[in-house]
C-alpha cells in the first residue's frame, strides 16, 4: 500500500483518499485501515522511499570551479531535485502539521539543504548572517514551489530565476 501512496502522490494527489490508496492497491478498504492503523507508519514508508531515490541527488560531490560556477551548478542541482521532490513535499507539507514523523523529515531536509549549500559556498560561512540566510531562502524548495506553482514559471525559467538571485547574493561574498 505504500507503493500505491507513493505513485498517487508521484502523479500529483498530495493527500489521496483510503479509498484512492485501495483502488490503487487492489484491495479492500477495510485492508487499508488494518495494514496502516496509524498514518504515521504509512508516511514513513513513503517517506523511506522517497528517500532512498532522492538522497543520492542531494549528496553528489561538491560542485567545483569559481564561485559563481559553483553557484551556478548548484541551483541546476536544486532545480533537479526540488523538480523530482515537489509532489512529495507538496504533500507532506500539507501533512505536516499534525505528523511529528514529518515534523522530522522536514527539520531534516532543510538541514541536509543548508549542509550541502554550505559545503558548495564555503565563503557563506563568513558571511553576514543575513546575507547567509538570504541564500538558503534563494536556494530553497519554498522559493522554487513559489517559482513553479503561484508564478507558474516552468522548470528552465524557475531555475534562470533563482540563478540570478543566487548569484547577485554570491557577489556580496
Amino acid at each position: 500500500m505504500a507503493d500505491a501512496v507513493y505513485e498517487l502522490v508521484g502523479e500529483g494527489v498530495l493527500r489521496p483518499t483510503a479509498h484512492q490508496v485501495a483502488e490503487r492497491a487492489g484491495v479492500g478498504i477495510r485492508t487499508v485501515f488494518r495494514h496502516f492503523s496509524e498514518v504515521d507508519a504509512l508516511l514513513g514508508e513513503v517517506a523511506q522511499r522517497v528517500r532512498a531515490e532522492l538522497e543520492p541527488m542531494l549528496r553528489q560531490a561538491p560542485p567545483v570551479g569559481s564561485l559563481e560556477q559553483r553557484g551556478r551548478e548548484l541551483v541546476r542541482r536544486r532545480a533537479a531535485f526540488y523538480e523530482r521532490m515537489a509532489p512529495y513535499k507538496r504533500s507532506g507539507n500539507i501533512q505536516r502539521w499534525r505528523s511529528p514523523y514529518l515534523q522530522g523529515e522536514h527539520a531534516e531536509t532543510v538541514r541536509a539543504l543548508r549542509e550541502t549549500l554550505e559545503t558548495a559556498i564555503p565563503e557563506a560561512a563568513s558571511a553576514a548572517p543575513d546575507l547567509r540566510a538570504a541564500l538558503e531562502m534563494a536556494a530553497s524548495f519554498e522559493a522554487w514551489d513559489r517559482l513553479r506553482s503561484d508564478q507558474r514559471l516552468g522548470p528552465a525559467r524557475a531555475q534562470a530565476a533563482i540563478e540570478r538571485t543566487v548569484l547577485a547574493l554570491l557577489r556580496e561574498l
